[in-house]
């Protein structure tokens, strides 16, 4: 057994189990700390050493506190990484590393993969093709905006994660009026020109500064449109080789390269333009997906993103070379909706292609798998009417109050 590393983990959703047991089983020393309200879910305590909690969740942990409690954590223990497991928690770990001087991610670069305003200017910064956009910081910039790129926009909130708290506006009249009703949040937003399209994700994993697996999958539906209207979320792994996933893979090695992400999971997303064909840059996390999309990936690939992102991690404060395992070229798709049930029975579901079942409450959700594209497409499809049918449940958008 090799020389046990420390590691801190930090995640305030309930997330990131396979790497947790996968990074113990490598025989690591794990910490986690995670928020009060999450203390009663199934986390695998047998491959964590001692969890911590914080009150209160996400943006109400108070900094300062995380700070003292890891110093002190630091007084006996030599930590060697910190691990942000959610798209809420880069902003916490960059903060512990730069304060207690432990290698991985700083608040720069970090900016690159939370902030979206951040994100868009580096991309413009390196060529990188993206949707017009504009800040909220000065009022001619977002006049000049509003008068010269063609609508409709969106106003999204620049740290927030997924499709949370996007507007969409169709005339500036109506644009600065959302815009004054933000008040002092409006610098928190940005402005950008709303493209029709597909919309691709790319999920990837990173060592040594080199994109060494990615998948690329289309969303059949949104994330956007089943925030703002309702409905059942799809996604797929488009055919390997294709032109898109050609050009979408590119452009991701461009983005991964760019930003700075040196090793790790990422999910990124890219939507190819109704209007020029063009494949435009939206946004990007260094983390894996959400929605069970690592699920899919799995299926598809036989790789598991969280088992072997904490693979790359354990390999990097050993200074090791992390191997990829052999990788399949299958395909895989997911059907997820808000469910009226608690615990849904999906036991009519059982076509052999059925692999897993979303196990959310008050979730109906099954990903798929098959060796062809058409098949995985098809029964999808089939899917979505019998889950509206016997299960979906629509559920007005929360207003983003607390902005990050």
């Amino acid at each position: 057994m090799q020389n046990p590393k420390t590691f801190i983990c930090i995640s305030n959703y309930f997330k990131g189990a396979d790497f947790l047991i996968h990074l113990k089983s490598l025989g690591n020393k794990v910490y986690l700390i995670t928020s009060e309200k999450l203390r009663d879910k199934p986390w695998p305590h047998d491959s964590i050493d001692e969890t911590f909690y914080m009150q209160g969740q996400d943006i109400d942990w108070n900094l300062e506190h995380l700070l003292l409690g890891v110093g002190n954590l630091m007084k006996s223990n030599q930590i060697d990484a910190i691990v942000a497991l959610d798209d809420y928690d880069v902003e916490k770990a960059t903060y512990l590393r730069e304060n207690l001087r432990i290698d991985g991610m700083g608040q720069t670069t970090g900016r690159y993969f939370r902030d979206k305003l951040a994100m868009r200017m580096r991309a413009k910064s390196c060529g990188i093709s993206i949707p017009a956009f504009c800040s909220l910081f000065n009022d001619h910039d977002i006049n000049t905006f509003a008068d010269t790129v063609s609508p409709p926009w969106v106003l999204k909130p620049r740290s927030e994660a997924s499709a949370n708290g996007i507007i969409k506006v169709y005339d500036k009249e109506t644009l600065w009026i959302h815009i004054n009703e933000m008040g002092n949040n409006r610098f928190k937003y940005l402005l950008e020109q709303f493209k029709l399209g597909a919309v691709y994700h790319c999920d990837s994993l990173i060592s040594d500064r080199k994109v060494i697996f990615s998948l690329t999958s289309k969303y059949l539906v949104t994330p956007m449109e089943i925030s703002q209207g309702g409905g059942v979320f799809r996604s797929s792994n488009i055919p390997y080789n294709s032109e898109d996933d050609k050009a979408i893979k590119k452009v991701n090695e461009q983005v991964m390269k760019d930003f700075g992400l040196k090793h790790g999971a990422a999910h990124t997303e890219f939507i190819k333009s109704d209007e020029d064909g063009k494949i435009y840059f939206l946004e990007t996390s260094s983390r894996v997906g959400g929605a069970h999309l690592a699920e899919m990936v799995e299926a598809a690939s036989n790789i598991n993103l969280w088992k072997e992102w904490a693979a790359i991690e354990d390999a990097l404060v050993r200074d090791q070379k992390y191997k990829l395992p052999k990788v399949k070229k299958g395909y895989a798709g997911i059907v997820l909706t808000l469910s009226k049930y608690q615990n849904p029975d999906l036991s009519s579901f059982s076509d052999p292609e059925v692999c897993f079942r979303v196990p959310l409450d008050y979730h109906a959700g099954l990903v798929v798998q098959s060796d062809k594209s058409e098949r995985v497409l098809e029964l999808l499809t089939e899917y979505v009417d019998r889950l509206v049918a016997d299960f979906t449940v629509v559920v007005p958008q929360e207003t983003v109050s607390k902005l990050h």
